[in-house]
Parts: C-alpha cells; structure tokens; sequence
C-alpha cells in the first residue's frame, strides 16, 4: 500500500487498502512478498554484521556506544546493505506498484537490465541512501538513548528483554517522521526514472504538484511497516545477542 501512496495513487492508508483490493483482489496486498524476500533476509544479516562488526570496532568495552557513534554505527552498515541490495529494491518497489507484470524476481531483474541497463537496477541510489541511512542512523541514536534513559530511570545495570521492544517502536516512528520525504522520492525516482531523473528535480514536482504535504504522503503505513520491523529484528538481535554471550561466559 505505501508505495501506490507515496506514487501519488488514493489519499491515505485505508483509501489505498480499499482501491486495492476493489481494483484487484485481496491477495494484491501482498504483491511484491518475493523481492522482499530475496531482499530483507540477506540484507538484515549483512546489516546486523556490520552494526556488531563496527560496535566492537568503535564503541565502548561495556557494549554502548555514545550518540555520535550510534549515527555513524547505524548510516554506515545501513549504506553498506542498501546499496548491495538494491536491484532487488527497484523489483520490489515496482512489483508492488501494479505497473510492471514481472512473474519472477529474476525475469524483473532481466527485464530492467535489457531495457535500462545498470542505472535501472540502482536507480534511485542516492534518494535510497539519502532515506536508508539517516532512518538507521537516527533509529540507532534513538534506540540506544531510549535504553540508556530508561536504565536510568530504572537504576537497571541490564534491561530485560521485554522493554527492548518497546524502545524500538518509540526509535521507529521518530526515525520514520524524520526521514518520510527521502522516502516519497525514492519511490517516484524508481518506479518512473523518466519522469523524475533526479532527486532535486522530484522534490520540486512533488512541491509543485502537492505542496510540502506530498513529501509526507504514505507516512502512516510506512510508519507502520518499518517502525514494528525494525523492532523486531532489533529485539530478536538483541535477545540472540544476550543468549550467545551468556553461552560464552558459561564456558
């Protein structure tokens, strides 16, 4: 749904539910579910590699990392995923669109290397990266501080798992706010790359076109997806994390 949002498709999250599903079926909700797949799993290990390779390298000896190097930790191993990754972005961004009939990740991918080239398989890089990388580096500054606030006001040397959840959801929707419009014109850069063929060049159609309000449009399922995603992989890596060091300090 986000991105027919973002596209400039129906105005809010439930306008574009329901023309979906109107326009198509039910199942259309999850066009898109393969690229996804092939993208997020391979790219959140390389992701998790190299947040915990960089905070071992740069951070402090008890495992917290100050504000600046949480940025620096969060926008460098993001940058890092999100470029490798981002072909099978493209596909998915224009699998969920409605415009493209790929019938395969592999036959999208063939298909925009025969008729684009390379720059059709990494267009929207720089937007990619102008969104990516500030949302990990701010979810990062946001997570940890929230942790490290919340000890505080608990006096807990170590939170429990169960608050880990709860500070990425705060961290998500901060994260998300801040970075919505990298992500309005990532969208549009590749899903039509004609149309918009840079970044400067796209925000000015969408101000002219929509005002500053279009840089906000597909907040909320946006929002939504990536807020209760990032909390879960940061959840589930912190609590595999906790597991295995405990493991470690029992031999």
């Amino acid at each position: 749904m986000y991105t027919r949002t973002a596209n400039g498709g129906a105005v809010g999250m439930l306008g574009t539910f329901s023309t979906v599903v109107r326009a198509e079926n039910f199942t259309a909700l999850w066009k898109g579910i393969s690229p996804s797949m092939h993208r997020c799993i391979p790219s959140i290990g390389v992701y998790f590699a190299s947040v915990h390779f960089l905070k071992s390298s740069i951070g402090k000896t008890d495992g917290t990392v100050s504000p600046l190097q949480a940025l620096t930790i969060g926008a460098s191993a993001r940058s890092f995923a999100a470029s490798s990754f981002l072909p099978f972005t493209v596909v998915k961004t224009r699998f969920e669109s409605g415009r493209f009939h790929y019938k395969t990740v592999f036959q999208g991918l063939r298909s925009i290397w025969t008729s684009e080239g390379g720059k059709g398989l990494f267009s929207g890089l720089w937007a990619t990266l102008a969104r990516d990388a500030p949302f990990s580096a701010l979810y990062l500054l946001f997570y940890t501080q929230s942790k490290q606030a919340v000890m505080r006001m608990t006096g807990e040397q170590q939170l429990p798992s169960s608050y880990n959840f709860p500070c990425g959801v705060v961290a998500g929707v901060l994260a998300s706010v801040t970075t919505q419009p990298a992500d309005v014109v990532k969208t549009r850069m590749q899903l039509q790359p004609q149309a918009y063929p840079s970044v400067v060049s796209t925000i000015a159609v969408v101000v002219r076109n929509n005002g500053l309000r279009g840089l906000l449009v597909g907040l909320a399922p946006r929002a939504t997806r990536r807020t209760l995603m990032a909390a879960f992989t940061w959840a589930f890596y912190e609590e595999i994390v906790r597991i295995i060091d405990k493991g470690l300090q029992s031999y």
